[in-house]
C-alpha cells in the first residue's frame, strides 16, 4: 500500500499516520466555546458595517440632493437678467445722467464756463 503523497514504502499500518482523535471532551467543547465567540464577534462587526453603510448612503443621497439643488439655484441665476438679480435704484438727482452731461456739453461740467 502507498503512503500519503504516493510514497510506497509508507503505509497507514506503520504508526506514522494516526487516524484516532487524541482530544477529549474538554478540548471540544473549548474550541466549540471559542467558535461561538469568533461567530458572535464577527456578528456584531458585520451589523456595525451594515448601520455605517446605511449612514453612507444616506449621506451620499443628501449631499446628491444639496448639490442638485445647488447647480439648479445657480442656472437660475445665469438665466435672470442682472437688473432681475439686482433691480436698479432710484437715480441719484445729485449726479449727472448722459442725456444731461449732453444737453449742456462737457465744457460746462468741467467749470472752463465757455
Amino acid at each position: 500500500m502507498s503512503g500519503p503523497n504516493g510514497d510506497p514504502t509508507i503505509s497507514a499500518d506503520d504508526g506514522i499516520i494516526n487516524d484516532e482523535d487524541e482530544f477529549g471532551e474538554e478540548e471540544y467543547v473549548a474550541i466549540n466555546s471559542m467558535l461561538d465567540q469568533i461567530n458572535s464577534y464577527l456578528d456584531d462587526l458585520e451589523e456595525r458595517n451594515d448601520a455605517l453603510n446605511g449612514k453612507l448612503h444616506d449621506l451620499l443621497e443628501s449631499n446628491r440632493q444639496f448639490r442638485a439643488q445647488l447647480l439648479g439655484s445657480l442656472t437660475q441665476e445665469v438665466h435672470h437678467s442682472p437688473e432681475e438679480l439686482c433691480p436698479a435704484k432710484e437715480e441719484d438727482k445729485s449726479s449727472p445722467n448722459e442725456e444731461d452731461l449732453n444737453k449742456h456739453g462737457s465744457s460746462d461740467m468741467n467749470g472752463s464756463g465757455v
